[in-house]
């Protein structure tokens, strides 16, 4: 539970100070600031050299043009930026951390993670694709 709440501040505290500070470019900032409206924001971090990592890339534009205003995707290229991937632990990239409208974690994925399988957890989560 307190590595829940230690890792949902830290992305909120990371937000702030890059808002802050105009440390990042205008859309990262635009997402990270409007995942409350979302019932799920699907965090990717990854980078845009590695393999896997851009395979995921188309995924993530499918789901979140699917999950329209359900989902919302975040992508951290943790190569460029090495706090986010110190603020989720994360281990080996691309690593999928999905979390729910109050930042609780609820399921995390490394490697490579299929629409489809996103697809069925984000049903099971009770999120109705558009099409």
């Amino acid at each position: 539970m307190a590595r829940r709440t230690f890792l949902f501040s830290a992305v909120v505290g990371i937000a702030v100070l890059l808002i802050s500070c105009g440390g990042a470019d205008k859309a990262a900032v635009s997402k990270t600031a409007s995942t409350s409206a979302a019932r799920i924001t699907f965090v990717e971090l990854g980078s845009t050299t590695c393999i896997p990592c851009k395979k995921m890339q188309p995924v993530m534009k499918a789901i979140e043009t699917r999950y329209a205003g359900q989902v919302k995707v975040i992508f951290h290229d943790v190569m460029k930026d090495r706090a986010q991937s110190q603020a989720f632990g994360i281990k080996l990239i691309p690593t999928q951390v999905f979390l729910d409208s109050s930042g609780k974690e609820l399921m995390r994925h490394e490697g490579f993670f299929a629409e489809e399988e996103i697809d069925k957890f984000l049903k099971a989560q009770g999120l109705t694709p558009l099409s």
